[in-house]
């Protein structure tokens, strides 16, 4: 059960893109307030790209004149998140080590809970990054239509640069991420105060203008689809309070003003934008974003366009390596608590959690195919687990509240509960409106998954028990051994086998399998001139199959009674790695047969060539 685990990570799973705190500026290298929006909250800012259009597609479908439903929707939007921002600013008070859903189900609300909650947000972190990527790639295409048919290519190129960056351990500091942020959050202001000064769109804005018409009846069931769509661009807001540590002292402060700056940004961006939508009658279009649209009509085709669309897509990029970040610390955690194969503890060097990484980027990959990196096709299944980890955070922090008591705490408990009643509504409204339209993927991963790690974790147990952990096992006490080396020529590399044997055992035998009489008879010969003081037994099998003559031979003196049986396999180690390939491989088969059909310690001695 123990596995190595070089973690020393002060969060409970990070929430940031990449960013190692240890490059940023201040005390201990850690992120002020101001650094914290690039650092923790571009997968939320990013999401103004692709949450309004998720809206218009859904109303859309009635007709022109539903689209300008997106205000009062988007007001709704806003006020939700509202009480996100402060009920996460309850989770950083209540968690100042570091929040996120995991831990809160788990220190709150028990193993099911907790099990619920890694899995919503394993969804959620994969999504991210396919999501990410996707818009980021329809908003290259609207700056430049020849880049539409390329969109999986130019997506699956940018996953594999984020795979390999991350793979090397090349962490973003908040401070380079503090002028790109910048620039994007400016220009969208810009486009928002520019299209507020006109009342018609930019000549040459080449979008697709909504012919006005009367306003269409739009029934609770489209209003509600449409907000469960819009609520795409409500994700990422639990970030900042998943990892405070990563703040300059005092912590908590700082995180909490950085989840109010983050809030004030977020809401205002998405009111400007559905205003702007109505104003300037946009629809979507297959080959141009809302946002490229509307950025078009605001400011033209111009210098600023460029700046605000590229801007878009890096910041998009850099927002789906959010994910990159989180699962695989998440990860860890799972395999610490046996949830997941320990190997996904595992670090190197760098130090990065690799075989989550790849995971991560093999899954995301997967999906780009699947949906041919098709940002509305994803949309569908990505809030489901984001708003479940928001349910379950706000649950927890009721039941925290509760127990701990502080100075009003009714009043903070008061605020998660609603903000609880608030998400959990939501959620449902997800599954039911969107089930048809790729949710039930979800609905399905979730429960999957928790299957998943609940077997995993009774093998464990099942392993822990077998081998007595937790228990003071009998006193250690010698017993004679024997030990057989396997060979198949005199040479310098028999000769060190039986020397490392006769250091391991008291009883030393050699045992060969042969075929061939007369090359049976050159290895007796050769072994009675050697003479090296340890018996040579020469075996002659009716069939060619080294294994089943050599588990013959280990039964057999087994039942001789020696009770430690040790079998050492010489064999090369090449002096380059292409080498391998020239070795017959028969002592890895030889070593795995052995194991998995008899109780005998097996161990393969490489004898190492010389390098000149």
């Amino acid at each position: 059960m123990d596995h190595t685990d070089s973690t020393s990570d002060t969060s409970v799973f990070a929430g940031s893109s990449g960013v190692d705190p240890g490059t940023g500026d201040g005390p201990s290298g850690q992120i002020t307030s101001l650094e914290g929006i690039p650092a923790l909250s571009l997968d939320a800012i990013s999401s103004v790209a692709y949450g309004p259009e998720a809206m218009l597609l859904v109303l859309a479908s009635a007709g022109a004149g539903a689209l300008a439903e997106i205000e009062p929707i988007t007001v709704a939007i806003v006020v939700l998140l509202v009480i996100l921002v402060f009920s996460y600013r309850q989770v950083i008070q209540a968690y100042p080590d570091g929040g996120g859903c995991y831990a809160v189900s788990k220190a709150e609300l028990g193993r099911r809970a907790s099990l619920l909650a890694a899995a919503a947000l394993t969804v959620d972190y994969v999504l991210t990054v396919a999501v990410s990527i996707a818009a980021g790639v329809a908003a290259l295409a609207s700056a430049f239509p020849r880049l539409g048919p390329d969109s999986l290519p130019i997506g699956l190129g940018i996953l594999a640069v984020l795979t390999v960056l991350n793979l090397r351990g090349l962490a973003t500091s908040a401070r380079a991420l503090l002028l790109p942020t910048a620039v994007f959050i400016v220009g969208i202001y810009v486009v928002i105060a520019a299209g507020f000064f006109r009342s018609h769109p930019m000549p040459g804005a080449g979008i697709h203008v909504a012919v006005p018409t009367a306003a269409a009846a739009v029934g609770v069931l489209l209003v509600l689809k449409a907000f469960a769509a819009g609520c795409s661009a409500l994700t990422g807001v639990e970030a900042i309070a998943n990892d405070v540590p990563a703040f300059r002292e005092p912590k908590v402060r700082r995180a909490m003003r950085t989840e109010m700056l983050l809030g004030g940004i977020l809401g205002t961006m998405l009111l400007g934008l559905s205003v702007l939508t109505v104003r300037f009658h946009i629809a979507p279009e297959a080959s141009q974003t809302v946002l490229s649209q509307i950025t078009g009509a605001s400011v033209g085709r111009g210098a600023i366009y460029y700046v605000v669309d590229l801007s878009t897509t890096a910041i998009l990029a850099v927002a789906a390596n959010t994910s990159f970040g989180g699962l695989p610390v998440l990860a860890s955690l799972l395999a610490r608590d046996h949830l997941l194969p320990h190997v996904f503890g595992l670090r190197g060097d760098r130090p990065v959690y690799r075989y989550g990484v790849v995971v991560l980027a093999v899954l995301a990959g997967a999906l780009l195919v699947a949906v041919d990196a098709n940002t509305n096709a994803l949309i569908p299944l990505f809030a489901i687990g984001v708003f479940t980890g928001f349910t379950l955070a706000q649950v927890g922090l009721v039941r925290h509240w509760h127990r701990e008591r502080p100075r009003r705490w009714w009043a903070r408990a008061g605020l998660n509960g609603l903000g609880a009643a608030m998400t959990a509504v939501a959620t449902v409204i997800f599954v039911v409106t969107k089930f048809t339209g790729g949710a039930w993927v979800v609905v399905i991963a979730v429960p999957a998954l928790i299957l998943l790690f609940s077997r995993i974790d009774a093998y464990y147990r099942d392993v822990a028990t077998e081998i007595g952990l937790g228990t003071l096992p009998p006193t250690p006490a010698a017993e004679k051994s024997l030990v057989v080396v396997a060979v198949t020529a005199v040479s310098r590399m028999t000769a060190a086998a039986l020397t490392t044997a006769l250091s391991l055992g008291e009883e030393v035998v050699a045992v060969s399998v042969q075929f061939d009489d007369e090359v049976a008879e050159s290895l007796r010969a050769d072994w009675d001139r050697w003479n090296p003081g340890v018996p040579l037994t020469v075996l002659r099998p009716r069939t060619r199959s080294v294994t089943k003559s050599m588990l013959t031979y280990l039964d057999a003196l087994r039942q001789q009674g020696h009770s430690q049986i040790f079998v050492l396999l010489p064999e090369l180690e090449p002096r380059k790695w292409r080498h391998q390939l020239l070795q017959n491989q028969r002592g890895i088969i030889l070593a795995n047969e052995l194991r998995r059909h008899s109780d005998v310690n097996v161990a393969r001695m490489p004898f190492r060539l010389s390098t000149a």
